[in-house]
């Protein structure tokens, strides 16, 4: 196919695709699966080996959230029976921190429900980040805090942390449907301020929400003009209690080939299967590996995720290798941009080299196919399972 040996080129050269070409990725049959799936995975192997990076998260606050973002089981007002609690302290964020370091994860990454952190909540995680890397040698700590105010972003990058993530989520045409007490540019800017402050940006996408193809491509398109270093994509889990619980859009295929635009978008930075992995990819969780080099590892912030020995046993099978701690998960260049635009993280860094320029000139493109129509996915809410267990609880974490 003209259009996937053009896109292999265009990635292995960290040239940016046209949207048309993009939008042909996404309208791509069942049939042409297989075919996708392999020549986005050249370009994943050419910049990231056959490496795949644990990540486990800490839930430090769990629930009642001022924000009233529509896919989130802790907005405001959500009926979802998850976990609510108050900030762990650094002690018991340190010790959950143990168990996913323990299953392999090289980056911990310190979640907390609310609008923004205020100055004590950043004191606060400035000494959870020092818990954490005190007894956890080597390991990245990347924080998520929601909206930064003005030199929080310093303060976090002084107290050790080396990324920090907030997700544009959706594109910025259909961002106020979504959530109404914030905007999009709230969210650019704080992704921007992590950026300048030395951090490695972390900013993702959810898909699921009912946008469209065109609106998963802008974000796409957003996240690389901003240059995260790494790109979670997140695959709508559908609580009940929450507004998006009928949001049911997603099949195993489909999750691939957005993995695969992503990964032809955005070639040379961490892409990271997230939440909802397990409820859309399901059995098809092997083949996303060849896309992504990135996942989480066991349970998410408020839904239980799959057991950390299979997600072991998953990555072993499909013949990867989790990435020790001693290895750089950015490819070299971006790690030397970062060096020469004085630092950014403390472990890699980002900066690009592949984000220049922009725009979509003719590059012999073919017009993308007709959007196949496809069935509603079947509402498997039987994999929707909320998290009882790690942190907040008195149960063993999964990890």
């Amino acid at each position: 196919m003209d259009l996937l040996n053009t896109l292999v080129e265009k990635g292995l050269r960290r040239e940016l695709p046209t949207r048309e070409e993009a939008l042909a990725v996404l309208a791509t049959s069942d049939d042409d699966l297989l075919d996708v799936v392999a020549a986005a995975g050249k370009v994943r192997r050419q910049w990231f080996g056959r490496r795949v990076k644990l990540n486990y998260l800490v839930n430090l606050k769990s629930g009642l959230c001022p924000e009233d973002c529509s896919y989130c089981s802790q907005r405001l007002g959500s009926k979802a029976e998850i976990l609510k609690y108050t900030w762990l302290k650094p002690d018991e964020a340190s010790q959950a921190a143990a168990a996913g370091v323990a299953g392999g994860a090289k980056r911990v990454c310190l979640v907390a429900s609310g609008r923004g952190p205020t100055d004590r909540d950043v004191d606060r995680v400035a000494q959870t980040i020092a818990a954490v890397k005190d007894q956890n040698e080597g390991v990245e700590v990347c924080a998520c805090l929601g909206l930064l105010s003005d030199g929080q972003a310093e303060r976090l990058r002084g107290a050790g942390a080396d990324a920090y993530n907030h997700n544009l989520n959706t594109s910025e045409a259909t961002y106020a449907d979504i959530t109404k007490t914030h905007t999009y540019a709230d969210r650019v800017d704080t992704v921007q301020k992590a950026h300048s402050a030395g951090l490695s940006a972390c900013s993702g996408l959810i898909a699921g929400m009912g946008e469209s193809d065109e609106d998963l491509v802008d974000v796409v398109y957003a996240l690389r003009e901003l240059d995260a270093d790494s790109v979670p994509v997140n695959f709508l889990i559908p609580f009940e209690g929450t507004p998006l619980a009928k949001e049911w859009n997603l099949t195993p295929q489909r999750c691939l080939r957005i993995l695969a635009m992503v990964r032809f978008v955005c070639p040379d930075v961490e892409v990271r299967i997230a939440g909802g992995r397990e409820v859309h990819l399901r059995s098809m969780q092997p083949l996303a590996l060849n896309l992504a080099n990135s996942i989480f590892l066991g349970d998410y912030l408020t839904s239980e995720g799959q057991a950390g020995k299979t997600d072991l046993e998953m990555i072993a099978d499909a013949g990867f290798e989790v990435e020790g701690t001693d290895q750089v998960t950015l490819p070299q260049h971006r790690v030397a941009a970062a060096a020469a635009a004085g630092g950014r993280g403390s472990h890699e860094g980002g900066g690009c080299g592949s984000h220049e320029g922009g725009g979509c000139g003719p590059c012999g493109a073919s017009e993308p196919a007709a959007e196949p129509v496809a069935e509603p996915a079947e509402a498997r809410t039987d994999l929707v399972a909320v998290r009882r267990r790690g942190a907040g609880t008195d149960l063993a974490p999964n990890a």
